[in-house]
């Protein structure tokens, strides 16, 4: 029996962005310590944690320094390179352990599990050189995006293709790398189902949410999504077939597309919490930065109930602050709203700042009400939610 690291002890994060910050909040509330390493200072997590460790992740001796130091180590972004994460574990238990990391990091390695595991993804050909090309065109030889295979997250590292025919071009224009081929997928809506696995094995797995995208940036995330019985159970399942079948001690979301037919396909991983779970802080009994300390620490996991019928979520990029500084009180004038603001220093297009919440009697009017939000912390201004 694996014997629980219990508050008052340190936790190591990899990563300083608002991920970190938010697991420290939800650390720190259970009466745990957090340090943080990151290639940064001042950075948001750093900010809120008990000590920052500026230093490179390539820097093994000081990842193994920083590793020794703490009772256990996790990560907030998954593009940590393997051989930190190798060096945190000779030190410290990685939770989730580095072959999850290495797996949902990489899109052929990650496509190759899912296949493993039986779950439904949509037509796909893995380009290791460009002798694997001609088989890919012809595998997926319709409209289709291309995507390399690492260190691609919101849209970076993709392209679409009108056809097969277009492969050597787009893929020679990205810089010939190892890549994923995967069809266009038509589908109904985006889905999203986060859950967290303990040392024990025992699940707590969110109701799905639905989400929407503007620029392959996530916009806005309702819970609970609307989707058919059969669908929300069959997102579930999936979800729950990753977090067992990685053995995964953390929290993981899994991203998907629900099809015209209600059918689900699996469209990606990401080991950590997730954007279109942030709603949890507000809306659930235990958020996803609290289940991911309870669950890296050896804790029992905590309900996932919810403390309203529906919430919405809805992101504020940098675009805001592109005319000067966001009208707050007018946001704020709606006392349901729950507004987060990650701390960064600076405000650039595109960049995530912080999100919105709002709760309501159902997803239509959680929707209406954080939309309704932002639109007044806007005040006129443009930006590419305004698009829609």
């Amino acid at each position: 029996m694996t014997v629980p690291i219990l508050p008052g002890a340190e936790i190591g994060v990899l990563g300083g962005g608002q991920l970190g910050r938010m697991f420290t909040f939800a650390a720190a509330r259970l009466g745990y310590r957090v340090a943080v390493y990151a290639p940064d200072d001042d950075t948001p997590a750093g900010q809120v944690a008990c000590r920052e460790i500026r230093a490179p992740y390539e820097d093994l001796d000081s990842v193994e320094r920083f590793a020794r130091s703490v009772s256990v180590v996790t990560f907030e972004f998954e593009n940590v390179p393997g051989a930190t994460a190798d060096a945190a574990a000779r030190h410290a238990p990685v939770r989730p352990a580095g072959r999850v990391l290495g797996t949902t990091q990489d899109r052929i390695r990650e496509k190759a599990a899912l296949r493993r595991l039986g779950l439904p993804l949509p037509r796909f050909a893995a380009i290791e050189s460009s002798a694997d090309l001609g088989a890919a065109a012809m595998h997926v030889p319709g409209p289709s995006v291309l995507k390399t295979a690492g260190w691609g997250y919101d849209g970076k590292g993709q392209r679409r293709l009108g056809s097969g025919a277009e492969l050597r071009g787009a893929w020679a224009a990205m810089g010939s790398p190892r890549a994923v081929l995967e069809e266009l997928v038509p589908f109904r809506s985006e889905v999203s189902v986060v859950g967290a696995r303990g040392l024990d094995g025992s699940l707590a797995i969110y109701e799905p949410t639905m989400n929407t995208h503007v620029d392959h940036v996530l916009d806005v995330s309702v819970f609970p999504a609307p989707i058919a019985r059969r669908t929300r159970d069959a997102a579930i399942e999936v979800a729950r077939a990753v977090l067992e079948g990685l053995d995964v001690v953390g929290v993981l979301c899994v991203e998907m597309f629900e099809r015209n037919d209600g059918e689900l396909l699996v469209n990606e991983l990401a080991p950590r919490p997730h954007n279109s779970g942030h709603l949890t802080i507000d809306a659930h009994a235990c958020s996803q930065f609290e289940q991911q300390v309870r669950s890296v620490c050896g804790l029992p996991l905590g309900s996932t109930e919810s403390l309203a019928p529906a919430a919405a979520m809805a992101n504020l990029l940098g675009d805001v602050w592109s005319s000067g500084e966001p009208n707050w009180p007018a946001a704020l004038a709606d006392p349901g709203l729950r507004l987060h603001l990650y701390g960064k220093n600076e405000a650039r297009p595109g960049r995530k700042m912080g999100h919105m919440t709002s709760l309501g009697s159902d997803a239509g009017a959680a929707e209406r009400a954080v939309r309704a939000a932002r639109a007044a912390l806007l005040a006129g201004k443009e930006g590419p939610w305004t698009r829609r």
